[in-house]
């Protein structure tokens, strides 16, 4: 795989090197890292069976990133993420900045398409937004969505909003029932890259991503996707939407999801 991108990049005329890392010495010195270790999902196969085995991957992982780049921003992409980015904070000694999850830009990414597919015009000028776990339990808002700056209530349906949603909290499946021994890979990968950028160059985007809530929304030591401000200290800012009656209940379900996962891995004594 790292000859083929090599051979990419060459092709492309880009200066950047690309190789494969042997063991986790040479994870010695890096900036960024993208954990994408784990169980594939496939289908059938829900997001919480991958929890034990994935949970156990994570632990090893960021152990050895912990020894060799202690100073290292770490984008967590393994399944189930809300839980992977928990699990990653609680076996380690890094501080929350340090670890946050990929799912938020994902899942606006779907969102947006499911709009335009709806729509049939706004190409490159729709701006979705989602919060909430990454799964079944996702919190799109509909209310916080635009096209070219015009309200999606403006332009749609509540019917086709709702059904929207629905494609949205979904999206994922879908794929995963397409290939069949696989999930999708082009849009995690290029969610993923935005936010390394935006790491790498300090850019201080606004991204939904998941985090370590420490009181935020109401809630504690538990992640979940909310919108951040993303630069060269990871997490530099959480940022709290105002959300409707409606929208704080389902991300409390959604919350309360991820939850009951952490509570599986405290039954098995992960942590001790």
């Amino acid at each position: 795989m790292a000859l083929d991108i090599s051979q990419a990049a060459n092709a492309a005329s880009s200066d950047t090197l690309v190789f494969a890392a042997k063991d986790a010495k040479d994870l010695k010195g890096c900036d960024v890292i993208v954990i994408t270790a784990g169980l594939p999902r496939k289908h059938g196969m829900s997001r919480d069976d991958l929890l034990l085995t994935n949970a156990k991957i994570m632990k090893i992982v960021v152990k050895e990133i912990e020894e060799q780049a202690p100073n290292a921003i770490i984008v967590v992409v393994s399944n189930p993420l809300d839980v992977m980015v928990y699990t990653a904070l609680k076996v380690s000694n890094f501080p929350k900045n340090q670890i946050v999850g990929m799912a938020g830009i994902l899942d606006s990414a779907r969102m947006s398409h499911f709009i335009l597919e709806k729509l049939g015009y706004g190409a490159g000028q729709i701006d979705a937004s989602v919060m909430g776990g990454h799964g079944d339990d996702m919190v799109p808002l509909p209310n916080f969505s635009t096209v070219a700056g015009v309200p999606l209530d403006a332009v749609l349906s509540k019917e086709d909003i709702k059904d929207i949603v629905e494609k949205t909290k979904n999206g994922g499946a879908q794929i995963v029932k397409y290939l069949e021994t696989g999930s999708a890979y082009y849009a995690p990968a290029h969610s993923t890259s935005l936010m390394v950028e935006a790491i790498l160059y300090d850019k201080k985007e606004v991204y939904p991503c998941a985090v370590l809530l420490e009181g935020e929304y109401g809630y504690e030591n538990i992640v979940s996707g909310v919108p951040i401000m993303l630069g060269s200290s990871g997490v530099e800012k959480i940022i709290e939407l105002k959300l409707t009656a409606e929208q704080k209940k389902l991300f409390k379900k959604s919350v309360s999801s991820v939850k009951e996962l952490v509570d599986t891995l405290n039954k098995n004594n992960f942590f001790e």
